[in-house]
Parts: C-alpha cells; structure tokens; sequence
C-alpha cells in the first residue's frame, strides 16, 4: 500500500462510491474527469491495497438475523491471538481493540437469543485468553452509516 497514494482523485472516486457503491467506471470518468480505463485502474489500485472495499451492505433482520449484540471483551496475556481467534467465528462481524475496560469489542449478529448464548458460552468465553465478557444488546439501530469522507 505504500505506492498508493491518496490524492484528490482518489479521495473523489472513494467519496462517490461511498455514495453509490454500483456507479459505473464510465459515471465515475464524467463526474472526475478522467478516461473510463484511468478510473478503472484507480478504483482496483485502492481494491488491491486495502484502502476500500466495494460491498453489499444488508440489513441483518431482513435477512432472519434478529438478534444483534456488542460484546465487551476483558483478555489476559496477548490480544493479539484472542483477537484473531474471535475474527474466526462466523457470526463476528467486527473485531476492535480498545482502551477502556474492556480489551476487545466484538459486534455479534445471531438468529435468536439461543444461538447468542451458545456463541457467547461455546465460542467466545472458550477462547483461551478471555477472562470475561459483557453483553449490549441491540435494541434498534438508529443510525449506521460508511460516508464518512476521506479528509
């Protein structure tokens, strides 16, 4: 990622598709300012290096997912391998370290209250590592959003 650079070009074409992740590269060269093949060129340079990703974004309780938690992670020893076992679990759609008191917050989505028990007793407190936890549920999202800009 060091050879990519963030210029005003890069930022505009990450802007708009945080706007509209399905604008076409053709949209994209009129609205920039570049050829169509510049565009595409760009756009897969910021894919390649990490920078963005161009996903779906879908609404976890239309999809039979009703149930959606943060967990509080409290952890002794290293971080790092609780973390990445804790990425593992399919049902982990987020993985931070934090300050505070807990050492990780790890966001759940889960089909019902049993299935976020067994995630919570069978796959996240079996860890080696996690010394205790502490669960948020999510009552109603109120606001999510990923067009935060590029500065």
């Amino acid at each position: 990622m060091t050879d990519l650079a963030l210029d005003d070009v890069n930022k505009q074409i990450i802007e708009h598709l945080q706007r509209d992740g399905r604008m076409s590269y053709a949209g994209l060269a009129k609205i920039i300012g570049l050829s169509e093949a510049a565009v595409r060129q760009r756009v897969q340079r910021l894919l390649d290096g990490g920078m963005m990703q161009i996903v779906a974004v879908t609404d976890p309780l239309m999809l039979g997912f009703a149930r959606q938690a943060m967990v509080g992670v409290k952890v002794t020893g290293d971080l790092r391998p609780v973390a990445e076992a804790l990425a593992q679990i399919p049902e982990v759609d987020y993985v931070v370290y934090c300050a505070g008191g807990y050492d990780l917050l790890v966001e759940l989505v889960c089909t019902d209250d049993e299935h976020l028990l067994t995630l919570l007793n069978d796959s996240i407190r079996a860890v080696p590592g996690v010394t205790g936890t502490e669960t948020f549920m999510y009552l109603k999202l109120a606001k999510q959003t990923y067009a935060w800009g590029t500065r």
